[in-house]
């Protein structure tokens, strides 16, 4: 049997002619395809899983600055906020720490999991380990939200893009929501249907969302996006389990949220020559940072 699909369409035809959720397919397919037993894919799972949790208790327990001193030590001080004053919940608020941690991990030059880029690094292992860690889910469990997370960024990648470059930040914090909007649903023991329809529904929710890097770094807007698209995950997975939301095809999601992103100017697609990336504010300060490091260097 070929196991090997091209889309979400017929990703969801193999789930129902097999009794088998997204995960179990991609397992499936990539044995197939790669000619590897099940044990080396759950050990590589495992791996990606242990590098997440790493990333986060990294930036948590000992912040620093980043490469380019933009961001550094928010997650510690997100996570040091007295519970009096976290308006999100504990849930939520273990979230956008996580996110943040993960996002100063890569900036750092620390080891981070590309899921599905490291600009979006964060969204992911916020979402998974937030789940472990508050609700009653096994290892199993979890190793099934990141599997089927993969198959979701894969077909987006196939048919779409993750690259910021190419179709703005919707392309890589809106493809990391919808992977991990689509892992919770399966977590919670959602349908295949359903995690396509979280998926869809996230990717909406960020369509448009332009990547504008200050100073051309993953550093400013970007780390407090990708605690938007963790949160945004969250809302379209309960919304995909209530089977509400848009109903648009995944497939058909994925066709406009590239149209979009190529029709975006130059300037909001990575290039630091718009949006936040010119804000007066942020110039001048990234101006003094320049004048400090030139001055450093010549002490």
């Amino acid at each position: 049997m070929n196991w090997d699909f091209r889309n979400a369409e017929e990703l969801l035809r193999l789930c129902s002619e097999n009794g088998m959720p997204i995960s179990e397919v991609m397992i499936q397919r990539e044995m197939q395809l790669g000619e590897i037993p099940r044990e080396m894919i759950i050990d590589q799972i495992d791996a990606s899983l242990r590098i997440m949790n790493t990333s986060v208790d990294r930036a948590i327990s000992d912040p620093v600055r980043s490469m380019g001193g933009l961001i550094g030590g928010e997650a510690h001080k997100l996570n040091q906020l007295d519970k009096s004053k976290q308006v999100c919940g504990p849930i939520i608020h273990r979230v956008i720490t996580n996110a943040l941690a993960v996002s100063e991990t890569n900036a750092s030059m620390g080891v981070i999991v590309a899921a599905p880029t490291a600009g979006s690094s964060g969204v992911l292992p916020a979402v998974l380990i937030s789940m472990y860690e508050h609700f009653d889910i096994s290892m199993d469990t979890l190793r099934s939200g990141l599997i089927n997370a993969s198959a979701i960024g894969y077909i987006i990648t196939r048919n779409g893009s993750v690259a910021g470059a190419e179709a703005g930040c919707q392309a890589e914090v809106g493809s990391a929501s919808a992977m991990a909007a689509s892992a919770l649903v399966e977590m919670m023991g959602g349908t295949p249907e359903q995690c396509c329809e979280a998926a869809s529904v996230a990717l909406s929710n960020l369509l448009g969302l332009v990547c504008d890097p200050v100073r051309g770094l993953v550093e400013v807007p970007c780390q407090t996006r990708n605690t938007i698209g963790a949160v945004g995950a969250y809302t379209a997975a309960e919304l995909a389990l209530a089977d509400v939301g848009l109903h648009v095809p995944m497939d058909e999601m994925v066709q406009i949220m590239y149209d979009v992103g190529r029709a975006l100017p130059e300037s909001l697609r990575e290039t630091a020559r718009g949006g936040c990336a010119v804000a007066p504010s942020l110039c001048a300060e990234c101006s003094r940072e320049a004048a400090w490091q030139k001055a450093r260097s010549l002490m």
